[in-house]
């Protein structure tokens, strides 16, 4: 059986200023950091399209039907503007479908959506990321806070599984590395929290129509989820089962 999912963010550019008494000078370096949940996914035997954010912004489908060409869709640490905003809107005036609404309208028509923590998913620093009071906010089984939902741990913080039953957790066994930072939301009436990180929900797996989703607190690679929580044995199949859960093929 086939699985197709679609992951769209965990890329980013940095620009920097190197300042040398009188004179200065710039670099610029371009970055990802899907590689340990794409394998992870294609471990478990999906099929990954990958979109980095730039990618995305005028390549992330419009339709609900190109939509689901995939089982499940992920958007990990990309903010709402950059599927909000196609370049040909905000640059030439160009009127286009609202992909927030497709990406709401496909999960109530049957398809999997998970989010992922990060500065840039739920609301991210600042507020900047913008999902709160969206339409993927409908989709997923939490509600979000509607300022800077950060909480930063730099000490670690602790996750904990609250339903060891639940097929996105399943067969995880023993104690899971520490988390240095997480998203702040709350579940939905009716939603399940199957795990926690510190006092708040790090896992909230919920229905929405006809479909399924899951947030995900915490960050899939470095800085907020480190190298022993990406190098933990069930690393693997948590986010192989979360994805299976969403879609609906556990």
């Amino acid at each position: 059986m086939s699985k197709r999912i679609l992951v769209a963010g965990e890329s980013w550019t940095v620009h920097s200023i190197h300042q040398k008494g009188f004179d200065s000078f710039t670099t610029t370096e371009y970055a990802e950091g899907v590689r340990w949940l794409k394998a992870a996914l294609e471990t478990g035997g999906w099929e990954v399209t990958y979109q980095p954010a730039h990618v995305a912004a005028r390549e992330f489908p419009f339709t609900v039907e190109d939509l689901a060409a995939f089982d499940c869709v992920v958007l990990s640490d990309v903010g709402a503007n950059t599927l909000l905003l196609h370049p040909d809107t905000f640059s030439r005036s160009k009127p286009l479908p609202n992909r927030l609404e497709t990406v709401r309208d496909y999960v109530a028509k049957g398809g999997g959506l998970v989010m992922v923590g990060g500065y840039l998913t739920f609301q991210g620093i600042d507020a900047k990321a913008q999902y709160a009071g969206s339409p993927v906010e409908a989709a997923l089984p939490v509600l979000m806070e509607r300022h800077d939902d950060r909480v930063e741990a730099p000490q670690g913080v602790a996750p904990r599984v609250e339903m060891a039953s639940h097929p996105i957790v399943a067969g995880i066994e023993g104690e899971w590395p520490e988390l240095l930072g997480y998203n702040r939301f709350a579940a939905k009436p009716g939603a399940d929290i199957v795990a926690r990180v510190g006092a708040d929900p790090l896992i909230v797996a919920g229905t929405f129509g006809k479909g399924r989703g899951v947030a995900f607190a915490s960050d899939c690679g470095p800085h907020w989820a480190p190298p022993p929580f990406v190098e933990w044995n069930g690393y693997n199949r948590l986010w192989t089962q979360l994805c299976d859960w969403a879609s609906g093929k556990a």
